[in-house]
């Protein structure tokens, strides 16, 4: 019998997989963090004898490298990808034998990159699975602008052409095993649901449904923004990551949080939102450990600049180093636990700024404050509220000086990202309020909103 794990890496918004029988196993797309994969092969009591990469990822820093070396198994990656480290390089076609009786063979599925590779996993002659990596996901497909953008429309067609192939030759009942769409950047839309199969995918797929050039017109159009850490993701890759330490970082004491933010550096408060507009460190950037750590965080920092982590908790700090070192930032500089109290010098006072709703802004009276709209562009274009300035969170930190004198009510789409804009925001000596809201109820609070 055959067994497929899902590992979830929530905070990227990707899954991995480890597949395979009774005695050996395949790991999928493994993230960086590799002690996760092994954990799930001890549990199974299985030896890992292939890792397996899809494409060379642009949103995250693989762990397959790291993986493959230390359990001794053969690293299988598209002979297309262009790489600096020996591995089994896998054309169209290719077959290895997981275990006795399953086998995993590749399946070229250009259109996320040009390399693309699909797996699928077979029982005797009948294929149960197919691991579609950035190809064929929940209701769409992966985004084809990530590579290069002279390739964009190409791959777009690629991705259509490469949805049919999976469709054609597998099974409906084959489950679809993708890496990415449960939020992370690199899907063209995000999925519905959970789990799918061949045959739900030709129900509902556009990919599917559409002829070409109808699809690939619907999918450049609906393509969001890139983060800026995607461009230092797959050269990583390309290159072969170093193997990762999550070991604690240095401790630092009030003295070097107040140095290291005299000297420009990043100093990064995880605690949640609330308790960061109550009391902080003045200077300090608020990143809820519990929100899209990660993404954002890769995406805002100038990359290389050294980042002091500040947690509640030794756990929360863990928990914070693991989800960091899957986008390349690979120590942080230094790290403190506790709260305010242990953070600031003798005699310091911690920061605060005020919080409220949608229906508190509407009491102000919208046309009298500024309104800061910090979502992306592509969530601004179904509603915002008339006079509103609109600068996207990741951009923020590079235009304060956009942002028009007096008190500003920032808001996004629910509240983390607001929470992040007002904490750079104070930083800089602005008065700011958060709107922790989620932005359906503006309209309700009576607020003007308007669209088109």
């Amino acid at each position: 019998m055959f067994f497929v794990d899902t590992i979830e890496l929530e905070g990227l918004g990707n899954r991995s997989y480890l597949a395979g029988g009774e005695h050996t196993a395949v790991a999928v797309d493994p993230p960086r963090d590799i002690d996760r994969v092994l954990a799930a092969a001890a549990r199974r009591g299985v030896r890992i004898s292939h890792v397996a990469e899809t494409h060379l990822h642009n949103d995250y820093v693989t762990g397959g490298l790291e993986l493959a070396r230390v359990v001794g198994a053969a690293y299988l990656v598209p002979a297309g990808a262009r790489v600096s480290f020996t591995r089994v390089a896998v054309s169209d076609g290719d077959t290895v034998e997981v275990d006795a009786g399953v086998t995993l063979r590749a399946m070229a599925t250009p259109g996320h990159t040009p390399h693309h590779t699909s797996y699928v996993l077979s029982e005797g002659d009948r294929p149960v699975a197919a691991f579609t990596g950035g190809s064929l996901l929940i209701g769409t497909v992966g985004r084809p602008d990530l590579v290069e953008p002279r390739l964009t429309e190409r791959l777009a067609r690629a991705q259509h052409a490469s949805a049919h192939r999976l469709a054609a030759e597998l099974p409906d009942a084959t489950a679809v095993l993708p890496t990415h769409g449960f939020g992370s950047f690199c899907s063209s839309a995000q999925a519905e649901g959970d789990t799918t199969t061949i045959g739900k995918e030709k129900a509902c797929n556009a990919a599917l449904g559409a002829d070409v050039d109808t699809f690939v017109a619907g999918l450049l159009a609906g393509l969001d923004d890139v983060p800026a850490y995607y461009a230092h993701m797959g050269p990583a890759n390309a290159a072969g990551p170093a193997p990762v330490d999550l070991t604690p970082p240095a401790v630092a004491d009030a003295e070097e949080i107040a140095a290291r933010l005299a000297a420009g550096e990043w100093v990064v408060d995880l605690r949640n939102r609330v308790a960061f507009a109550e009391g902080h460190v003045a200077g300090s950037f608020n990143f809820e450990a519990d929100g899209k750590l990660a993404t954002y965080l890769a995406w805002m920092v100038p990359w290389g600049k050294p980042v002091t982590l500040l947690a509640e908790s030794p756990e929360q700090l863990a928990d914070a180093q693991r989800e960091l070192v899957r986008v390349g930032i690979d120590r942080p500089a230094a790290a403190a636990t506790g709260g305010p109290g242990r953070w600031l010098r003798r005699g310091e006072a911690p920061a605060s700024f005020p919080r409220s709703t949608f229906a508190g802004l509407a009491e102000q009276g919208a046309g009298r404050v500024v309104v800061l709209d910090v979502r992306r562009d592509s969530e601004r274009a179904g509603g915002w509220i008339e006079g509103s300035v609109h600068i996207p969170v990741h951009e923020l930190h590079d235009r304060l000086g956009e942002v028009p004198g007096g008190t500003v009510w920032v808001h996004c789409a629910g509240g983390m990202r607001a929470a992040i804009a007002a904490s750079l925001l104070d930083a800089a000596g602005r008065d700011v309020v958060a709107v922790d809201d989620g932005f359906d109820a503006a309209h309700d609070a009576g607020l003007p909103v308007t669209s088109g």
